[in-house]
């Protein structure tokens, strides 16, 4: 007999918790799964690929944060279904769809936590801990969440950390990566042509600091993958950037994701005069054939579950630099897969400096070696800890861990 399992999100859009319930709902095995999707907001890219995997998804079209008419759609779903699990995702799915699972007697519920939320206020809170008694279990990605939740209340006894998956990668040869960077480079137009100057480039010939020094040997490219909010920082890697300018590095930044602060960014970016080095790609579909091309990945977010861009660089063999934060402490090991930056108690402006200043270094002439080990130590660490086999298996036995529970 197989299991029914449903699962909740707020959206399909093209963001890490997306992913991961993609990569999952997909590949739960079907002789022994029937996988449906409840989206309560809105549809997304990830539709398709759904769709294209004949796993049923179901709008329930919510409108408002307070939304009745959304929760007894929820309800009327999971009852005609009657899945064995409920996995919801993501504080709205957490909280509506938990809700209508127990109230349709549900056999077993999962809410699955993606990320350090310090945003939760004590509404949140009152919420998580109201509906704690009656989940499961709570399915986690990293090892600070737990630490995150339970310090908030939340039972330490019910956590199952379940790391993201990625796809496993085959080793890319040094010509072959050099290769791939000079079509991407290509493909963008860089270097651009000089019609415009900025008042810095001008400061450069006044200081007899020729600007060319730039353009000089194979630039690095640096990439940056995330949404466009305050929580990514990206603010922060523009300023990075400015600072490796005037270092008179030669690379490009380039910032691939869409969000509600782009244009403050853009405006931003021409502010600090650093539009010939930083480039804005927006939402793209192919963000795997930019990351075998990057020198190196920069994460500089204030808080993280487990961050997918990570995982993908590190598939690619891509060192990464990124905060010590929780989630990136899993991912990104000292001299082994790439640098953290230390938070420095919220100091800005030390943080940034560390960023320039560690680029710069891992960036030198006599550290090239080191950097070529990192490149084949990230994609074989990367296959042996993120395997999409090892995140599907540790669902798996999950859920039967808890239905046996259960039925017993």
């Amino acid at each position: 007999m197989r299991r029914k399992v449903l699962f909740v999100i707020p959206t399909l859009d093209r963001c890490g918790a997306e992913k991961q319930m993609t990569m999952l709902a997909t590949g739960l095995p079907r002789d022994r799964f029937d996988v449906r999707v409840a989206v309560l907001t809105r549809l997304g890219p990830y539709s398709q690929t759904l769709a294209d995997a004949d796993v049923p998804v179901t709008l329930i079209g919510k409108k408002l944060k307070a939304s009745p008419c959304a929760y007894f759609k929820l309800k009327k779903l999971i009852r005609e279904f009657q899945p064995d699990v409920v996995h919801t995702w993501l504080f709205a799915a957490n909280s509506y769809g938990r809700k209508a699972a127990f109230a349709c007697g549900s056999p077993v519920v999962v809410c699955g936590e993606r990320c350090v939320d310090p945003w939760k206020g004590a509404l949140h809170d009152f919420v998580d801990r109201r509906l704690a008694a009656k989940t499961d279990a709570y399915a986690v990605n990293s090892s600070g969440i737990v630490d995150f939740y339970t310090k908030r209340g939340l039972p330490a006894e019910k956590f199952a950390v379940i790391p993201n998956a990625v796809e496993s990668r085959e080793a890319i040869a040094r010509e072959e990566r050099a290769k791939l960077k000079r079509a991407i480079l290509a493909e963008l137009g860089l270097p651009r042509e000089r019609g415009y100057e900025s008042q810095k480039n001008k400061l450069f010939r006044q200081m007899a600091i020729s600007d060319r020094s730039l353009d000089e040997g194979e630039p690095f490219l640096i990439g940056l993958v995330a949404r466009l909010w305050p929580q990514k920082r990206v603010r922060d890697a523009v300023w990075i950037a400015d600072q490796l300018k005037f270092a008179l590095l030669n690379f490009y930044l380039v910032i691939i994701g869409d969000g509600p602060e782009r244009d403050a960014l853009l405006r931003y970016r021409d502010d600090l005069q650093i539009r010939d080095r930083v480039i804005f790609l927006g939402e793209r579909t192919d963000v795997a054939r930019f990351m075998p091309a990057f020198d190196l990945l920069w994460n500089c977010s204030e808080y993280e579950g487990q961050s997918n861009s990570i995982l993908e660089a590190l598939s690619f063999g891509v060192p990464i630099m990124a905060t010590d934060i929780p989630g990136n402490r899993d991912m990104v090991i000292p001299g082994e897969t790439g640098v953290l930056i230390s938070d420095y108690d919220g100091d800005e402006s030390r943080r940034r400096t560390a960023f320039s200043r560690e680029t710069l270094r891992i960036f030198s002439p006599e550290n090239e070696a080191t950097r070529l080990q990192i490149q084949e130590r990230a994609r074989t660490f990367a296959q042996r800890e993120f395997s999409y086999e090892k995140m599907i298996a540790r669902h798996v036995d999950l859920y039967e861990r808890l239905l046996k529970e259960k039925k017993s």
